[in-house]
This record gives structure tokens, sequence and C-alpha cells, in this order.
């Protein structure tokens, strides 16, 4: 066991290191793919466009029969899916945006600037060479590198994968997650409350938060503070998901019995106390193979932990190419210096006022059991440890929306 304090940047690497992407592989079709993790590199099986194209609605000519004024006969009216004839020198084709450009023609004269009577088409202004025209493999060209493996899909990579005529994909494996929760102060939501008694809301949180960020919560379990349930419930996370997660009772009291139980089952644990506020006592152990994750037992720390050191072990695993988020910065709003021997992680507020530089607004009560903070947060602000940080002072900043996905 550790007792130094691990540095922040420190533990977050390790954890994110703490397993290797999953080697299950799944073909799925196009409309279930979102949210998923592609699993091979992918190639343009076309070009696109697959044929010249108008990108605009208007008149198809050869630039070279333009003069000022001229006025050209219309050989044919080409749609969008028509197949039109080759263009005939001195001669216009009407198309729309889409049609396909006739063979010959290679310039397209936007209906706007010319006048159309009686079968034949005025060029009022002159064209450029080449002008509107969607050329051939402009988009994508046939055996080019189109997605990357660990593309994470989204519906933009669905519709490119869809435009090549693809209608599968293969996948990574949905990462199977179980929750574990501990403590006999707790009950479930709905149930029967005593006055010594708080409802479950990590198992809920947790459990919202890993499907967020694209796995699957196969587990939540609660096990009271003895070991034979603890180990009960450990056994069974461990037997159907690849990843486990338990929330409290790592520490040195009485009850926190998780140490010893995961210690019974094989796993060493290596207790982090990490520079990190909220969330000192972070926790990891292998058993059979699998990660298994100690977090903390107030709510806010567990968010916080989760968003900053286990959602990159949980893209890790799920074979995403990017762990870890972008950090952006702005300065922090405060009314009196900020100072802490561990790194401090404020819930804020990103604010941008029009015309105004953005500013981190903190929560007003940032202790680790104000659950209402959460939702008023759009992230976190970093301060780092031992630093006195004055207000105005640009400090970087987590935005959830992106740490949590």
């Amino acid at each position: 066991m550790k007792d130094e304090l691990l540095d922040f940047d420190r533990a977050q690497t390790l954890l994110a290191q703490a397993a290797k992407p999953l080697d299950r592989l799944q073909l799925v079709t196009l409309a279930d793919a979102v949210g998923r993790v592609l699993a091979v590199d992918m190639s343009a099986t076309l070009d696109l466009p697959p044929a010249d194209n108008s990108a605009m609605d208007g008149y198809a000519i050869r630039y070279a029969d333009y003069q000022p004024d001229v006025v050209l006969p219309i050989q044919q009216r080409s749609y969008a899916g028509d197949m039109p004839q080759p263009q005939l020198p001195g001669q216009a084709t009407r198309l729309f945006t889409g049609s396909l450009i006739p063979a010959g023609a290679d310039t397209v004269v936007i209906q706007e600037n010319t006048r159309e009577a009686d079968g034949q088409v005025q060029i009022l202004q002159a064209p450029a060479a080449g002008q509107f025209v969607r050329k051939r493999g402009m988009d994508t060209t046939a055996g080019q590198p189109l997605l990357a493996a660990g593309t994470l899909l989204e519906a933009a990579h669905i519709a490119l994968l869809a435009s090549q005529g693809l209608t599968h994909v293969q996948v990574v494996d949905r990462l199977r997650v179980g929750i574990l929760t501990t403590g006999d102060e707790l009950v479930p939501p709905g149930a029967e409350r005593a006055a010594q008694q708080i409802y479950n809301c990590n198992g809920p949180m947790l459990a919202a938060l890993v499907q967020k960020t694209g796995a699957h919560a196969v587990h939540v379990l609660h096990a009271r503070d003895n070991e034979p349930d603890l180990r009960a419930a450990v056994r069974t996370i461990l037997a159907d998901c690849d990843l486990l997660l338990s929330i409290g009772g790592v520490s040195v009291g009485e009850k926190d019995l998780v140490k010893p139980v995961l210690e019974s089952l094989g796993g060493k644990l290596a207790l982090w106390k990490v520079r990190m506020k909220p969330g000192k006592p972070v926790a990891l152990a292998h058993i059979d193979g699998k990660p298994v994750v100690c977090l903390p037992g107030n709510p806010v720390s567990v968010y916080a932990v989760y968003a900053m050191l286990v959602s990159p072990l949980v893209r890790r695993m799920q074979g995403r190419a990017v762990l870890f988020p972008p950090v952006g910065a702005a300065p922090l709003r405060t009314e009196r210096p900020r100072q802490d021997s561990r790194e401090e992680f404020l819930r804020v507020q990103w604010r941008q006022e029009p015309g105004q530089a953005p500013e981190l607004v903190p929560y007003p009560n940032q202790d680790s059991s104000v659950i209402s903070s959460m939702p008023w947060a759009t992230g976190l602000a970093r301060l780092p440890a031992g630093v006195p940080v004055q207000d105005g002072d640009t400090v970087p900043y987590y935005d959830v929306a992106h740490w949590l996905s």
C-alpha cells in the first residue's frame, strides 16, 4: 500500500494504462453503430462523387463556347438521377443541383446569370472556367483512408460510411462494467428510510456516468459492510464484467473491508492517496486480469474521480484513439485567494456574455457532499497544489460534456 500522495497527472496516466483495449469485436448495422468504437481501419470503396456533377441549378456549357451575351440552344434538360447525353458543341444543357455534367461540358452557369426563352439560354455574366462543377472523387477516392480504428462513431461518421454503400461496420464490443456500492447507512431510492440512513445516489449516478461514456453497466450491486456480502458481490461482478468500480470502503476504518476482500480474491490493492480534492482515496487492483478501481464515498468525489481518472481508462478499454479530451482555460472568479496542498477541482460554470471574455464561476459550496452542485456545474476548474489563485487568474477547465462522453 502506498502512503504518499500520488501526483494527479501520474495517477491519471497510470489508471489510463491499467488495462488493454478489449479484443472482442462485433459486426453491427450502421443504425446500431452510433456511440460505438470502430474496430478496424476503413478505406473508401468508391469515388465520391462517383461522377462530375453540378453544385448549382443552371446550365452546363463548354467554356470555349462562351462569348459576351452568347445565346445557346438548350439541347436537353437533365435532372439529378438522369444520365445526360454528351454535350454538343455550341449548345447548353439545363441541369439542377446534383445533375451529372454531360461529357464534353466543363462549366456551369448559374441560372441567376442567364435568361431562358424559346428553347435557348442567354448568358448575361461571364462565367469562370470550371465553376460550380463538383469533380469526381472531390470528397473521397476509392482505396484512400476513410476512418481510423478507435474512432468513436457519431452521426457524421455514419453518413460517411453510408455514402460508401456500407450497411455494416465492425466495432469493439461494449465494455461491461460492474458497480458496487457499500455502506450500511445506504438504502435504495424508493425504500423505507430510517432516520440514520440516506438514499444511495452513488449507484444510479455511476451507472449513468458509465452509460454516458458508452459502456454498459451490467451490474449495480450494493453490499452491506461485512466480508461475505462484499465477497459475493465482487465475485458476481467479476464473472460478468470487464471492469469493476466500487464506491467507499477502502480507507482504514473498522468497516472499510473492500481491501481485505479484494486481497482474499487474489487482488493486490494499491491505495493511491491522490493529490486531488475532492477524491483523495483512489485504489486500483487486478483480479483475474480485470481492473478493479475503488472510488471514494462522497457523491461529488465519485463524480470528479470518474471524470478525471476513470473515464480515460474506460475509453482505453473501449479501444478509442482519444483517451484524454481537450482541456480549456479561462479566468476564475473568486472572492478570496484559494490555495490547498492538493490540486483542487472546483465545480464551476463556464459563462460568457456577448462581447466579453469567458469566465469560470464556482458553486458557492464546494463541500464534496453537495449533490446539487453537480447538475449546476458545466465543468471542473483545476487549481494547482500549493499555489495561491487570485480572482481573475486563468486556470485549466475540464468541460464535463467532453470528459463524460
